[in-house]
């Protein structure tokens, strides 16, 4: 599957998810969970759409393996952040590893995004040789 509809798949499913638990919350009146709730709509509906905006524009590296993969571990990398930061929130210091590796994983995974839009233009830029670099 290309990167870009894992992307807006993912995304939706955030999105929806986000939905949800922002309804329940207002229902409960309960926003003690709003900062992982604005976690999962920030980090899973947005970063994930612009990722599959950006692989859909550049087809050769959509088709890599690696944009999928980088794709799959943002999604476990926010999954794992959001768990944290509600359990924390509700006093359960066992969401606190979550946190660390949730959120070193995702600055480790938005490197390797990073890398793949440079790698992406220095190949797809039409008149560019090695000498202009």
């Amino acid at each position: 599957m290309k990167a870009s509809i894992l992307s807006f798949r993912a995304a939706v499913l955030m999105v929806l998810a986000g939905l949800i638990w922002g309804i329940v919350m207002g229902i409960t009146e309960d926003h003690s969970n709003s900062s992982a709730h604005a976690h999962l709509n920030l980090l899973g509906w947005v970063s994930l759409f612009l990722f599959g905006i950006y692989y859909h524009l550049h087809p050769t590296i959509d088709r890599d393996r690696l944009a999928s993969i980088q794709v799959w571990i943002w999604v476990a990398a926010t999954l794992s952040l959001v768990v944290g930061i509600t359990l924390v929130n509700s006093g359960r210091t066992v969401g606190y590893p979550f946190n660390v590796a949730g959120s070193l994983t995702l600055v480790a995974d938005m490197l390797l995004f990073g890398w793949l839009v440079y790698k992406t233009e220095r190949v797809e830029m039409p008149g560019r040789t090695a000498a202009a670099e």
